[in-house]
């Protein structure tokens, strides 16, 4: 949360509508390499429609900067509501640039699912793929800002932390 807001207190930054978040991508679809190779994130819910809104709101938040490799994996693959291992998977393997995927959840059986493919081994996440324990929407405007100005996995995982022990009285 310092990153962010540092990031919205500075006199030059521009705040503008990022270009839009991926949407769901198929199992066999991997992100191209980008010039920076930033940590990608993965927004989970029960439902496409809030994950969709969070990964909005999150990236109108985070300003001008460059939007990070982002995706989400909302509902079932027919559109109800529940969680996929299949659309987790996809959504994991389209934003990976090669240092990490943080992964970050609603609740319940979508945190379930996410540790379930964490564990298999050899897990279908790309290497170096991490569940994010933070607040839903907090959570994914701290991953969200950090992975966008370059943080490693490590600070965008210490940036969730924060966003988690936020208080708001």
């Amino acid at each position: 949360m310092e990153a962010l807001r540092t990031a919205v207190d500075a006199p030059e930054a521009e705040f503008a509508a990022p270009e839009p978040v991926q949407q769901q991508a198929p199992v066999e679809q991997q992100a191209p390499k980008t010039r920076t190779g930033r940590v990608g994130l993965v927004l989970v819910s029960h439902s496409k429609a809030v994950a969709e809104s969070v990964a909005e709101l999150a990236g109108a938040l985070i300003g001008s900067v460059e939007p990070p490799p982002l995706a989400v994996a909302g509902g079932t693959p027919d559109g109800g509501i529940g969680t996929s291992a299949e659309l987790i998977t996809a959504a994991a393997r389209s934003v990976d640039e090669g240092r990490g995927v943080a992964v970050l959840c609603d609740m319940g059986s979508a945190v379930l699912t996410v540790n379930a493919l964490l564990g298999e081994e050899p897990s279908p996440l790309p290497e170096g793929a991490r569940i994010v324990d933070a607040p839903f929407l907090e959570g994914a405007v701290a991953i969200a800002l950090t992975s966008a100005i370059g943080g490693d996995l490590d600070a965008v995982l210490a940036a969730a932390e924060d966003a988690r022990g936020y208080r708001k009285r």
